[in-house]
């Protein structure tokens, strides 16, 4: 099974990465972009079977290690 983790900083957090991005691509031409934020994808390979344990597994992963909950909020795909 597979599991895809879409994290994001909250809205409210400032967000440098997304700021330079959007400065860059102002720099580049590109002219219509008002914002950007960045984020990233995690790509998990499971052993487990069952959906709903996977996405609980996944769910605990992100608790504990693959998203700062103070500042980010994410979603879990299982496929």
């Amino acid at each position: 099974m597979k599991a895809r983790v879409h994290v994001m900083l909250k809205n409210g957090v400032l967000d440098p990465q997304g700021e330079a991005v959007r400065h860059a691509l102002g720099s580049l031409g590109f002219d219509g972009v008002e914002g950007v934020r960045q984020g990233k994808v995690i790509e998990l390979d499971l052993t487990e079977t069952d959906a709903d344990k996977a996405n609980a597994a996944v769910t605990a992963m992100c608790e504990k290690l693959l998203a700062n909950t103070v500042i980010e909020s994410y979603s879990v795909e299982i496929s």
